[in-house]
């Protein structure tokens, strides 16, 4: 079964929609560049500041505490003033916070610079994916959102790969600086090329009457229990990759697993291959079965679960590698699983509310991202670096996100059932 019908008035889609979507992507791209560019660059981060593990683990919260709370405030900025001045305004400010943390040298410089890249960062995805809902017909919105998403780890992996070569070939502030510049060459293509929407499909003009106007929206998003759903697929299932490739996995296997870092460097781009591959798989799966939504979902937290208690429990005082790679391949599955929550999200908003309702679901995985890494960093400082006790935290937020998900799902999905009853009839009236 499809995942929707193409609906009256839908995008044309077309080379012209990959076309100007491809610009979206690609600021997307450089921002998760710049993102988890402090995964591969922690244990110099600790270096250089001359801070422990806590104060390690607060560049990343702080990071994400600012894109975890600028979700709905950018939501209803997309949903008002449109894609292109947002990601316009997220770009110079990620491109200012990665130049700020190349030339800090001051532990308070370095976190004020990691917070600003976080506001720009959170200004993109959001973006992106309401660009997909206009430049692409409603069908296409699994496999568009997940393609997003693989975009998003490609630039993981140029962090991996490249970044992490370039810090220790022309040190901290060359690599930085250098890497800032994919900030300037994504905002001139945006700024020439980018439209809001294809010619012939300009959307509604909504009316926008303050803050009363922004509480009757976010307070209509949530309403609706596919968002909601939404938010907890997203929590339960992003955090895991995200806490493993943002900050704590290279550690994690150099100093807990006896690795190289050139082989840690290896598991960590493992994760973001597998992470590529699912993606793909995912997409075309929900594409043409919507209802595999939450078997997949709860297959990959399951999977995580699993693979991670192994890891803690496992004898010996290092893992074996072939249980690493396992680990590294499962979590690659986190990131695809948690593009599903939009899928919950995106039928239960009408289209004025995507926006909104995006900004509510993409908070899910980074408040969960943000406790992790918290959590993790509190409990090495606590136990003298005890990796494996650190990493039980994941089964507590699991655990969390899983009752959230049972309770609301046979909710959510009798709604969503109304919803495409009603636009059938609607699709019935239309004139021809």
């Amino acid at each position: 079964m499809s995942s929707s019908a193409t609906l009256p008035g839908d995008p044309p889609g077309g080379r012209r929609a990959m076309a100007v979507w491809g610009i979206g992507v690609s600021v997307y791209f450089v921002a998760v560049i710049f993102r988890t560019s402090l995964g591969v660059a922690g244990l110099d981060a600790a270096d250089r500041f001359h801070v422990g593990a806590s104060a390690l683990s607060t560049f990343s919260i702080l990071q994400l505490l600012v894109y975890a709370g600028m979700q709905i405030p950018v939501g209803l900025l997309v949903d008002r003033l449109g894609t292109k001045r947002v990601l316009t305004i997220g770009v110079v400010l990620f491109t200012a916070g990665q130049l700020g943390f190349a030339f800090s040298s001051s532990y308070g410089m370095a976190l004020t610079s990691r917070a600003l890249l976080g506001c720009g960062d959170a200004m993109t995805f959001i973006s992106v994916l309401r660009l997909g809902t206009r430049w692409f017909p409603a069908r296409r919105g699994p496999l568009v959102a997940q393609l997003a998403g693989l975009a998003g780890m490609a630039g993981n992996l140029v962090s991996t790969l490249v970044i992490a070569r370039l810090l220790h070939g022309v040190g901290w502030t060359a690599a930085f600086a250098g890497s800032a510049a994919a900030g300037v060459v994504v905002l001139v293509l945006l700024l020439l090329f980018l439209k809001d929407h294809p010619e012939g499909h300009e959307p509604e003009p909504f009316p926008h009457r303050g803050a009363a106007y922004v509480r009757r929206q976010i307070a209509a998003s949530w309403r609706e229990p596919g968002t909601r759903l939404g938010l907890w697929v997203h929590f339960t299932t992003q955090f895991p990759a995200m806490v493993f490739l943002l900050l704590w996995g290279l550690p994690f296997l150099v100093e807990e697993e006896g690795l190289s870092r050139a082989t840690a460097g290896e598991l960590l781009t493992l994760v973001v291959l597998s992470n590529m591959v699912v993606g793909l798989v995912y997409g075309q799966v929900v594409a043409r079965h919507h209802t595999a939504r939450l078997p997949l979902a709860l297959g990959t937290v399951a999977a995580t679960a699993f693979v991670w208690a192994g890891v803690i429990v496992c004898p010996g005082e290092h893992a074996p590698m072939w249980v690493l790679v396992v680990l590294c391949a499962v979590l690659g599955a986190c990131g695809p699983a948690s593009m599903l929550g939009f899928d919950f999200a995106r039928p239960a908003n009408p289209p004025e509310r995507q926006g909104t309702a995006s900004g509510i679901t993409n908070m899910g995985g980074f408040v969960a991202s943000m406790t992790t890494l918290l959590a993790v960093g509190l409990l090495l400082d606590a136990t003298d670096d005890n990796y494996r006790i650190a990493f039980s935290a994941v089964f507590v937020l699991q655990a969390v996100g899983l009752s959230q998900i049972f309770r609301l799902r046979k909710q959510a999905a009798r709604r969503e059932r109304e919803r495409l009853v009603a636009s059938r009839v609607e699709t019935v009236h239309v004139p021809v």
